[in-house]
């Protein structure tokens, strides 16, 4: 029933939502390029989301990837592979990005640098309409079964840090364009429905020592797809001892520009999304182990249970070696 209803809203126009994650705030390639390289050893990471627990055809996400620097001494390039599978109800997106960050070193500390980064990939999306049931029948929208193609895209970041805060803008899914861009259009009543369109994002935090053993960072995320309403994520955490992260996030919409969401929606959209809480701990020096629920308090906290999501942290090589700034961003 879930796929029915949002196959619906995209036939009206609404923009497909990125893939959304609480946990950016370990790893923020999964939403800028420029950040590939930034801890400056090699970093894999595996993510579990389940979304909207107890509603039936909910979100379920994974994530799997690696990144760090190919030049160990100089430190100014980083390279990264990230790999998605996204399923919601009917419609699934399974995606492969190689990143390449060019990362300019800012001062002779090297303390302060500005990263350009890259990422070329594809996304393959399907959709199975054997498992919807339309009330009319000769609905030409929803395919007989399953159907399925490859799409090529492309994202670009810019990310800027250094020991006290850090800020980057990047641009997802390039290719995708507006509903005029018929280059990679395959299916016109099916399945570029459910393509995730453009989307703008701005990162920024910083980071205080409160005392001795006790840090606090706080972060934003803004997410803009130029259709809906704007995204925020405001987030705070503290860091104990280097090793136990604990913290909260909210999330909701926020009015920037005036649109038509009712035309949408056919209703007012609520501004609430949700809110979170946030952990991380370091298990070794090298493994680190996050876990974030979100309790949802729009119109769907009646009809769900709030989202999951654990993320699994290990760090390659080169642990002997000094890090002149140890990575909290």
């Amino acid at each position: 029933m879930i796929g029915l209803v949002l196959l619906t809203v995209a036939k009206e126009g609404a923009a497909q939502q990125n893939i959304q994650f609480t946990q950016y705030i370990f790893n923020s390639m999964s939403v800028n390029p420029g950040y590939t390289g930034y801890k400056e050893e090699w970093f894999g990471q595996l993510g579990l989301r389940s979304q909207w627990v107890g509603l039936d055809g909910a979100p379920r996400t994974g994530l799997l990837s690696i990144d760090g620097v190919v030049d160990p001494v100089n430190k100014r390039h980083g390279l990264g592979l990230q790999v998605t599978a996204d399923r919601l109800g009917p419609q699934s997106a399974t995606s492969a990005y190689a990143n390449y960050a060019f990362r300019l070193r800012l001062n002779e500390e090297d303390t302060q640098r500005l990263s350009f980064g890259i990422g070329a990939g594809v996304t393959q999306y399907s959709l199975d309409g054997a498992l919807l049931e339309p009330t009319d029948g000769g609905d030409q929208i929803i395919p007989a079964g399953k159907i399925s193609n490859w799409v090529p895209d492309v994202r670009f970041g810019v990310y800027y840090y250094n020991p006290k805060w850090y800020a980057g803008v990047s641009v997802m899914d390039l290719l995708s364009g507006d509903q005029s861009n018929n280059i990679f259009r395959w299916d016109n009543t099916t399945t570029d429905n459910i393509r995730r369109k453009r989307h703008l994002y701005f990162i920024g935090g910083a980071l205080f020592n409160l005392n001795r053993g006790l840090d606090f960072r706080p972060s934003l995320l803004v997410k803009e797809d130029f259709r809906g309403p704007t995204s925020l994520d405001v987030n705070a955490m503290f860091i104990f001892g280097k090793r136990f992260w604990l913290g909260a996030g909210w999330r909701t919409g926020v009015t920037v520009f005036k649109r038509e969401y009712g035309r949408v929606s056919g209703h007012s959209l609520s501004g609430r999304n949700s809110f979170s809480a946030v952990t991380q701990i370091y298990v070794t020096d090298a493994l680190r182990i996050g876990y974030s629920y979100d309790h949802i308090v729009s119109r769907l906290s009646s009809v769900q249970n709030g989202s999951h999501e654990i993320t699994l942290g290990i760090t390659f090589g080169r642990q002997s070696q000094r890090i002149l700034s140890p990575r909290f961003f």
